[in-house]
């Protein structure tokens, strides 16, 4: 009888804690729960969120609904919250990197996401606590930052609130909180080269690290900023080493003599320039030449289009190159004629309306580069 009584009583007590777990459901009010989450640079933007409906209370949303400015909850420690930016449990945004926000610093986080609603300037608040039960618990000491913002009419109504990215640069862009007719809308920027050559450092740390062409790409994009230029012909060394492979790949030597002519050393740009044309092909050689010529170094881009000419003549791209090393000139006839000697030579229909277009630019006396 002792031994039922015990069982019974054992049931007893797992029936009542299983009672306390709640099973999943969909959130209350008839809620959605969202999530968003967006590159900006190299920094991951996410927001979690629950998305309320209008439901037909169009006009009674903002200063209704949602009230001005900080009220009390009648709930939880909090006497004086803004609106949670959300429904339901709290609103969340989430930067891998530091970040600005119109303009404030904002360390790498997680943040709880509210709103002091005004329809002139409301306050967008960043709060360290991202874990609290909507605003019940809100406290202005946990504000990591505040900063002010106007919201925005919408031409159209939004049923479902939604938090949106525009205007996105590599390394801005604005987001904004849509709902009803309003729209209030932030600045995100990040400091894009300063990540970027941190995730080099990284990477280049890793088993990535193991290949010339690594190496390479991160010095190619130091060059193509003019930024890092030191460290990037570190880079550049290591890509041109035979330890990882790169001893004998002309893009790699390319890349170096591009760095050390930016760095002011002319003379060594030219020596390495010297070992690796040797190590290119009709191709490799005749896109160096352009990216001379994105660097506005005509002469030196001519000289390179003139060599790849001698060493593999009439071909129709040493012929469009040597068209392009005149025009960079300023010599308009010798790059007609090129353009004309090139353009029944054209391997597809694309090249051809190509050259067409470069020598109707060279015809008006307009350089094609």
């Amino acid at each position: 009888m002792k031994r039922i009584f015990s069982l019974l009583l054992s049931f007893i007590f797992i029936s009542s804690s299983f009672s306390q777990l709640s099973l999943t459901m969909l959130p209350s009010g008839g809620n959605k729960k969202a999530a968003v989450s967006e590159q900006v640079g190299l920094t991951q933007v996410t927001i979690h969120y629950d998305r309320p409906g209008v439901k037909g209370r169009e006009g009674k949303i903002w200063g209704q609904l949602v009230p001005e400015g900080f009220t009390d909850p009648q709930f939880g420690s909090s006497k004086s919250s803004p609106w949670r930016a959300g429904a339901n449990e709290n609103t969340s945004i989430e930067f891998s990197t530091d970040v600005t926000i119109e303009g404030q610093p904002l360390p790498a986080g997680k943040y709880g996401l509210f709103i002091a609603y005004d329809p002139n300037e409301s306050i967008l608040i960043f709060s360290k606590n991202s874990g609290s039960w909507g605003h019940y618990y809100y406290s202005e000491k946990e504000d990591a930052l505040r900063v002010k913002i106007k919201p925005q009419a919408l031409d159209k109504s939004v049923e479902w609130l939604k938090y949106e990215f525009s205007n996105q640069t590599e390394n801005s862009a604005v987001i904004s909180l849509q709902w009803e007719k309003m729209s209030f809308p932030f600045k995100v920027e990040v400091d894009y080269i300063k990540t970027q050559l941190e995730s080099f450092r990284q990477e280049l740390r890793t088993n990535r690290g193991f290949f010339w062409l690594s190496w390479n790409q991160a010095a190619q994009w130091c060059l193509q900023r003019n930024t890092n230029l030191d460290e990037a012909l570190l880079w550049a060394d290591s890509a041109t080493s035979a330890g990882f492979s790169g001893d004998k790949i002309f893009g790699a030597w390319a890349t170096k003599a591009q760095l050390l002519q930016k760095l002011g050393r002319g003379d060594e740009a030219a020596a390495v320039m010297k070992k690796a044309l040797p190590l290119g092909s009709m191709t490799d050689i005749h896109q160096y030449g352009r990216q001379l010529l994105g660097l506005k170094r005509y002469k030196d881009a001519f000289d390179v289009f003139k060599m790849n000419y001698d060493k593999n003549p009439n071909q129709f791209t040493t012929l469009v190159g040597l068209s392009r090393g005149y025009s960079g000139l300023g010599d308009f006839k010798n790059a007609l004629k090129y353009a004309n000697q090139a353009l029944p030579l054209a391997p597809d229909e694309q090249n051809q309306k190509n050259v067409h277009s470069l020598i109707d630019k060279l015809k008006e006396g307009k350089d094609i580069n």
